[in-house]
């Protein structure tokens, strides 16, 4: 899956869920409990726009997390499909601990299967998000699941690709996509947290439409700055300008606009793309985001690992203006 083959890295978790910690260290004691509040202290206070990293679980969690730590990076977002249908709390635990003694913050849960999913413009809107019928169940479940393992975990977002959303509301598609965005989102409010739609096949304004449409207060937008792109759909400025005040989570990612009209554009290293991140992160800026900003880089093996490091010292530089006020 194109789009998911990514770092091979492990989880992390920001703000760890108090009774699983104290049950990963074997009781129910006072000492146990403080401890476990000191951890979620600790590892919720994390700095505005703090840059980190899209990462998936497998194969080897504890080397997957002492990369990302030594990256330089604080915090990760979990891509979590390689466990759907396996979450549990035994697992939670595990992860609670190993993210505690890396000290990794997790900011995000996403899944986006189960089933068949083809990133193009050919396939792309039969087989992506909560669009088509035939997953569209075992999707809402799988996300269901993933908001219930993030509530384990105390990760206070859960997000996914929604899919081709009809750009018109009189599609017989976008109600029942409506419905079921709601009943994922009050399942994810239930537990606590938000869910995010993350952008890519839809235009800004279709995820507006849809916002206002599902009317639930805790959903928002998971803004990919590169997926805008990579799907013809909008320049990333002005979709931060349009969705700013629905962003809960960044994806920092760069990529080239699509010139054959049956695949998504190019994604390309941070800085060789299309994205202005300057003014992405000035627009987001006005909208008071100060969640974090998330690297993703869609290839693997070493060179995945160099352009992460180059794209952090680019991302850095301009993070420090941008939040200085330089122009």
């Amino acid at each position: 899956m194109r789009r998911r083959s990514f770092l091979q890295i492990a989880m992390g978790a920001a703000v760890l869920h108090s009774g699983a910690l104290v049950r990963a260290m074997g009781g129910d004691s006072a000492a146990a409990r403080n401890t476990s509040f000191a951890s979620i202290q600790t590892q919720s206070n994390l700095p505005p726009m703090a840059l980190g990293l899209v990462i998936e679980p497998a194969p080897d969690p504890e080397a997957a997390i002492a990369r990302v730590k030594q990256l330089g990076l604080t915090n990760c977002f979990l891509s979590m499909d390689a466990y759907i249908g396996k979450f549990s709390r035994e697992l939670a635990q595990q992860l609670t601990g190993l993210l505690a003694k890396y000290d990794v913050v997790a900011t995000t849960v996403e899944v986006v299967g189960p089933g068949r999913l083809v990133w193009n413009f050919l396939e792309g809107p039969s087989t992506i998000g909560l669009v088509p019928r035939a997953t569209r169940a075992a999707r809402i479940d799988a996300l269901k699941q993933a908001s219930d393992f993030a509530k384990m975990l105390g990760v206070p977002r859960v997000q996914t690709h929604c899919g081709f959303i009809p750009e018109n509301p009189k599609d017989p598609l976008y109600p029942e996509v409506v419905v079921a965005i709601r009943e994922v989102a009050a399942h994810c409010q239930s537990n606590g947290q938000d869910f995010l739609m993350e952008t890519g096949q839809e235009t800004p304004t279709t995820l507006s439409r849809t916002i206002m449409d599902v009317h639930q207060p805790n959903l928002g937008v998971g803004l990919d700055t590169a997926n805008l792109i990579l799907y013809g759909k909008a320049n990333p400025v002005d979709a931060a300008g349009i969705l700013g005040q629905h962003v809960k989570s960044v994806h920092a990612k760069d990529g080239r606009w699509p010139t054959n009209p049956m695949e998504l554009g190019q994604e390309v290293p941070i800085g060789q793309g299309c994205v202005d991140f300057r003014k992405v992160f000035s627009e987001l800026r006005k909208f008071g985001y100060t969640g974090a900003i998330t690297i993703e880089r869609e290839i693997s093996g070493p060179q995945q690992i160099a352009d992460v490091k180059n794209e952090k010292v680019y991302l850095e530089r301009i993070l420090a203006d941008v939040q200085s006020g330089s122009k």
